[in-house]
């Protein structure tokens, strides 16, 4: 409590950043379009993280594909989570089916990939804002659903999903190479968002 019995308010000050397509967070971690200075950090922290994961154990050229962040680029948009200059988070948005990197995604849906988070980065909600992010961007381009393909063992990543919406949609379930599974999730844009 303040003097004479008001309470005491606290001030939080957020720096707001100008560029048009970034969003800023009360914590300081702004979510934008990667740039080509980007790279070399993503490329980094999305194959450390598909390697804490258990995603690389089994080496199948993936972690090149991994750190081909231009080749990638050049089929979608890469958003990152940057704290100051530290890119700690990395995804793939991908406004609608056909490209290179597209998977599962049909007319009318759009779809990410490789979402990922540096390990040291992890448990403070940069993936559901990258998550989050993609969806805006998907709703705002007219798709009608977003459609992900997640490895069958990542609980973490299955249950965050589940918690924003996403569905199962196992006649669209596939493996890519023998011993890799990936389950297939949907969100639906034509529900109301989820907070």
């Amino acid at each position: 409590m303040g003097r004479e019995g008001s309470p005491t308010r606290r001030l939080e000050w957020v720096t707001v950043s100008t560029t048009p397509d970034s969003t800023v967070t009360p914590d300081s971690i702004v979510i934008r379009t990667a740039t080509p200075d980007d790279y070399a950090a993503i490329a980094e922290l999305t194959v450390e993280a598909y390697e804490a994961d258990g995603h690389l154990d089994d080496e199948n050229g993936y972690r090149e594909t991994l750190a081909d962040v231009a080749g990638r680029a050049s089929s979608g948009e890469i958003l990152v989570a940057a704290e100051g200059s530290e890119v700690l988070g990395a995804v793939l948005f991908l406004p609608q089916p056909g490209s290179a990197f597209s998977e599962i995604a049909r007319p009318g849906e759009a779809e990410f990939r490789m979402l990922a988070v540096a390990p040291k980065a992890q448990r403070r909600g940069i993936g559901e804002r990258l998550v989050r992010a993609c969806l805006d961007r998907a709703r705002a381009a007219g798709a009608q659903a977003v459609v992900i393909s997640a490895r069958d063992f990542v609980q973490s990543a299955l249950r965050l999903y589940a918690r924003l919406g996403f569905v199962r949609i196992p006649e669209r379930d596939w493996s890519p190479i023998p011993g890799v599974q990936l389950v297939a999730l949907k969100y639906d844009l034509t529900e109301p968002p989820s907070d």
